[in-house]
């Protein structure tokens, strides 16, 4: 990717993370990335084009600040200690954490009235539970594929719903940390967990 089209989704992040979905205007992003409102349609065609690229620039980000806890300076991490990190990096009093987690969560609110955007989200999210589903597998070998999915789909919806109550100021960001800590704990200490409809 060029660094001028990183920039524009750097500033379209910053954007939709101050202003929302509803809040983005080409005008404001090609002033925030300081760029002409062409250069803009020629990189991304349309509002919807820029909306696709910042969900994947999100993503890649995540992906990006999460990459330390997927080894040490002795090889590769434990899974159970790469999945605690993975998750728990999500939250943490980091400005670009901060921005990511709002702008995602202002991405799947909007997804709400959006199909073309909903349809992103959904591909996005798979993506994300597929790999903790895989390290929830590592983790602990015992348990089924369909059970390392629901166990996955349990902990990336809670982490998503304690990212916006953190964010909105009804939960401290120590008390989020511990409960999703517990919630992983709970999923790999406890094999009956599994149990439930997704697994059932």
């Amino acid at each position: 990717m060029s660094d001028r089209r990183t920039e524009i989704l750097k500033a379209a992040t910053r954007v939709i993370a101050r202003r929302g979905v509803r809040g983005l205007r080409v005008g404001e992003l090609a002033a925030e990335a300081g760029v002409s409102t062409s250069l803009i349609y020629y990189h991304f065609t349309d509002r919807a084009g820029i909306l696709h690229r910042t969900l994947e620039f999100i993503s890649d980000r995540a992906d990006r600040y999460t990459a330390a806890s997927r080894s040490t300076a002795d090889g590769p991490a434990d899974p159970r200690h790469e999945l605690e990190q993975i998750l728990l990096l999500e939250l943490q009093d980091d400005a670009e954490v901060r921005e990511n987690s709002t702008a995602w969560g202002e991405l799947r609110a909007s997804a709400v009235f959006d199909a073309e955007l909903r349809a992103d989200l959904a591909r996005a999210t798979h993506t994300w539970v597929h790999e903790i589903a895989e390290l929830l597998g590592r983790a602990n070998p015992a348990a089924t594929a369909p059970e390392h999915a629901a166990a996955a789909e349990r902990l990336t919806a809670l982490l998503e719903g304690l990212s916006v109550r953190w964010l909105s100021g009804s939960l401290p960001l120590e008390h989020a940390r511990r409960l999703l800590a517990d919630a992983i704990e709970a999923e790999l200490g406890r094999p009956d967990r599994y149990a439930g409809p997704a697994g059932a």
